[in-house]
C-alpha cells in the first residue's frame, strides 16, 4: 500500500495560490486542493478548516510575501517598500490579488504587514488614534492601485504609475496629517 503523502498548512496554501492563479478564485475548492496534492479532501481540514479559512490563508501568502522593511530605515522609506512589494505581488498573482480588496486580515501573519504600516505612521508622527484610519486608507488605496494596475486598467507605463504612486505619498500623505519629510 502507497504510504500517504505529507502535507502541511504551507504546502495547501501553496497549491490553493497555484490553481488560484492559474484559473482564477472561482476555481479553487477544497476538492481542487486536494486533488492537486493528491490527497483525500478530509486530510486538507487539519490545516485549514474550510474554504473560508483557505481563502484567509491565501490573503496570508500574498501578505507573507511582502519582505517587512529594515528596521531602522525613515518611516518613507519603509511605506514606499512596502509598497513597492505589494504592487509587485499584484503583478505575480493578478487573479489572485483582488482577494485583499475582498478579504480583511484574519491570521497572525497576514497582520504583520499591518502592524509594520502602524510602525511607520508612528514613526511619522501619527497620533495613535488617527493610525488605523491611515493606514485604511493608506492600504486600500494601494491595493486598489495595484489591482487595477495588474488587471491592466491603466493606459501608461509603470514609470507614470511610479510617479502617480509618489505624488499620492507627497500630496495625500500630507493631507492626512503624516508629516511630509522623514
Amino acid at each position: 500500500m502507497a504510504r500517504p503523502r505529507r502535507i502541511d498548512r504551507d504546502t495547501v496554501l501553496v497549491a490553493a495560490l497555484a490553481i488560484a492563479d492559474a484559473d482564477g478564485l472561482d476555481s479553487l475548492s477544497m476538492r481542487a486542493v486536494a486533488e492537486r496534492l493528491e490527497v483525500t479532501p478530509m486530510a486538507l481540514y487539519r490545516y485549514v478548516g474550510g474554504k473560508q479559512e483557505l481563502l484567509d490563508g491565501l490573503v496570508e501568502r500574498l501578505l507573507l510575501e511582502w519582505p517587512l522593511p529594515q528596521s531602522g530605515q525613515p518611516w518613507r522609506a519603509q511605506l514606499t517598500e512596502m509598497a513597492a512589494s505589494m504592487r509587485a505581488t499584484a503583478r505575480r498573482h493578478p487573479q489572485v490579488f483582488p482577494l485583499l480588496l475582498q478579504r480583511s486580515v484574519a491570521t497572525a501573519g497576514a497582520k504583520r504587514v499591518r502592524e509594520a504600516i502602524y510602525e511607520a505612521l508612528r514613526e511619522a508622527g501619527v497620533d495613535s488614534d488617527s493610525i488605523p484610519r491611515i493606514e485604511r486608507v493608506l492600504s486600500t488605496f494601494i491595493i486598489g492601485f495595484a489591482a487595477s494596475e495588474a488587471a491592466g486598467r491603466f493606459s501608461v507605463g509603470r514609470r507614470e504609475l511610479d510617479l502617480d504612486v509618489a505624488w499620492f505619498g507627497e500630496s495625500v500623505l500630507g493631507q492626512l496629517g503624516v508629516h511630509t519629510t522623514p
